[in-house]
C-alpha cells in the first residue's frame, strides 16, 4: 500500500498521534498540547460509537451532531467553540497532511457567547493585601511582582537569582512563549531585596522564590500563600493572577502605548491585550513607555 493510500485510511486514534506530534514539533506549549488531545479525543469516542473507524468516512453532519450533544450534556457555549476550534485545527492539519480532501468542520458554525471581561482589584484592595502580608517579605515580594510587573505566577515561580538584574527581570523563553526583560521599578526591587537578604534561606537552589527547607516555592505553593492573604484582607472574589491583571489596565489607563504593556506582560497577540481596554475611561493620553507603580 502507498503512503498516499496509508494516510487515505488513516485511523481515528493514529490521526490524533500524529496531530500531537506534529504540536510539538512546531513548539507548542504543553498545556495547549493537552487540551487539543483532551478535545480531539473526546470527538474521536464519540464517533466511534457511532461507527466511524477512519478519517475519511467523517462528514459536517456528524461533527454538527457532536456539537449539539456537547450542549445536550451541559457544556457551556464557550467550552463547545473551544472544542470546535481544537476540530478545525485538527482538520486543517490533516487537509495539508493530504488526509483529507475536504475540511467537513469548515462550515461549522460557533455558538455566540459572551466573553469574559478580566477582573482586577480596587485600590483599595491592593492596599489592603499590602498591609495584610507585610510582616512576610516572601508574600510582599511575590504581591509586587506580579502587581507591579504583570508577572504570571509560572514565571515567578521558574525565576533565578541570576535573572535579576539591576533595573529588569530577564524572562526566559518557555514553551511558546518568547524571552523577555521586564522593568523592575523601586518599590518591586525594593521588596525583593528585602525578601533576598533578610527572609530567604541560604539554599543552594537557584530559584529566588524557596520554601523553609530551602527548595523551590512551586506554583500551586505560590496560589496558597497568597490565597491565604487574600482571606486575611478580607478580599473576596478574586484569584492571584488578577493581581496581573490589575497591572495591565493600571497600565493602560495611565497612558502607557498598549504594545509597550502588551511586550512587558508577554502577550504573543495585541488583540490579547486589547480586552483590557473596556476596563479603561479611555481618557488618558500616550505619556511614554516609562511604565507606572501602583
Amino acid at each position: 500500500m502507498s503512503d498516499q493510500n496509508s494516510l487515505n485510511m488513516l485511523d481515528l486514534d493514529k490521526s490524533l498521534t500524529l496531530f500531537t506530534s506534529h504540536l510539538e514539533s512546531i513548539g507548542r506549549s504543553s498545556n495547549t498540547i493537552i487540551a487539543y488531545k483532551g478535545d480531539i479525543s473526546q470527538l474521536v469516542k464519540y464517533l466511534q460509537s457511532v461507527g466511524i473507524k477512519s478519517i475519511p468516512e467523517i462528514t459536517q453532519q456528524q461533527i454538527e451532531d457532536f456539537k449539539k450533544n456537547l450542549s445536550k450534556n451541559n457544556y457551556t457555549a464557550k467550552s463547545v467553540s473551544r472544542k470546535l476550534n481544537s476540530i478545525k485545527n485538527f482538520f486543517s492539519f490533516l487537509q495539508k497532511e493530504g488526509v483529507v480532501t475536504d475540511d467537513p468542520s469548515r462550515e461549522i458554525k460557533h455558538p455566540q457567547y459572551k466573553t469574559s471581561i478580566p477582573n482586577i482589584l480596587k485600590p483599595m484592595e491592593y492596599r489592603a493585601l499590602r498591609d495584610a502580608c507585610r510582616h512576610d517579605l516572601r508574600a510582599t515580594a511575590l504581591v509586587e511582582l506580579m502587581l507591579q510587573c504583570g508577572l504570571r505566577i509560572s514565571e515567578i515561580a521558574d525565576l533565578h537569582l541570576e535573572d535579576i538584574k539591576d533595573n529588569e527581570l530577564f524572562i526566559k523563553a518557555y514553551e511558546s512563549h518568547f524571552e523577555r526583560g521586564v522593568p523592575l521599578n523601586q518599590s518591586a526591587r525594593a521588596a525583593l531585596r528585602r525578601y533576598i537578604q533578610e527572609e530567604r534561606q541560604d539554599s543552594k537552589n537557584k530559584s529566588v522564590f524557596v520554601t523553609k527547607t530551602g527548595r523551590p516555592l512551586l506554583v500551586r505553593n505560590i496560589r496558597s500563600l497568597l490565597n491565604r492573604y487574600f482571606s486575611r484582607a478580607d478580599i473576596k472574589d478574586v484569584k492571584v493572577n488578577d493581581l496581573r491583571n490589575t497591572f495591565i489596565v493600571f497600565q493602560l489607563e495611565s497612558g502607557v502605548p498598549i504594545d509597550i504593556v502588551s511586550r512587558v506582560v508577554g502577550h504573543k497577540r495585541i488583540s490579547t491585550t486589547e480586552k483590557y481596554l473596556s476596563l479603561t475611561t479611555g481618557t488618558s493620553q500616550a505619556l511614554g513607555i516609562k511604565l507606572k507603580e501602583l
